[in-house]
């Protein structure tokens, strides 16, 4: 697979430093990934009917595509062009909507005022700063619609040099989920699948939540 990468881009957000130079490497990597084993420990909250999901962070979209597959649709929200250029080419599904946003606060996403069943915020909670986390959960919180999942992944172990990626405790995000109403549903610790981050010792804690 080659993607080719505008030369020079920018960070768009912060948080994503790092990704834009490395989006060459990162898209056959997130390519790479089998969502199914990716998500086996929160498998069993996805709806079996048709949903809506918000996919926060898509990347390239190959969990989006699971998704839908699935029959699903899915709002996919990623700030890093190079992405979303490869989502949008490698993915093509009419129940993949692609958009550029990014928390705390998602504006577009707010705007639109669209509920949804399941919010998906997989590889990007280390990314956000103690006090962009706070905004975060209350902006996420009010995106469920009643009775909807929210399901958070944490990363745990080296991360790389040119990203800014912040230690976040279980603890420290069930109790900020629980001060804007959002109860803990569900929490299993796994591997990464990822290969090269399965080698460095990295390990994901899978948190679940509902309103």
């Amino acid at each position: 697979m080659t993607i080719k990468i505008r030369p020079n881009a920018p960070a768009e957000v912060p948080g994503t430093e790092g990704y834009v130079d490395d989006a060459e490497l990162l898209i056959p990597r997130y390519e790479s990934v089998n969502p199914s084993e990716k998500y086996q420990a929160v498998a069993h909250l996805f709806p079996i009917r048709p949903s809506l999901i918000l996919d926060v962070g898509a990347g390239t979209g190959v969990d989006a595509a699971w998704l839908a597959q699935a029959g699903h649709h899915v709002l996919a929200v990623e700030p890093v062009t190079a992405f979303r250029e490869a989502g949008i080419r490698l993915h093509p599904r009419p129940e993949i909507e692609w958009l550029e946003d990014s928390l705390p606060r998602l504006s577009s996403v707010v705007h639109r005022k669209r509920f949804f069943d399941v919010v998906l915020v997989s590889s990007v909670w280390n990314h956000l700063a103690p006090d962009e986390r706070g905004v975060a959960i209350d902006t996420l919180g009010t995106l469920l619609a009643p009775g909807g999942v929210l399901i958070i992944s944490l990363r745990h172990g080296p991360s790389p040099s040119n990203r800014r990626v912040f230690e976040v405790s279980i603890a420290e995000t069930v109790s900020l989920a629980s001060t804007h109403q959002l109860t803990l549903i569900a929490s299993s610790k796994t591997a990464s699948v990822q290969l090269l981050n399965k080698q460095a010792g990295v390990t994901w804690s899978w948190l679940a939540f509902k309103n």
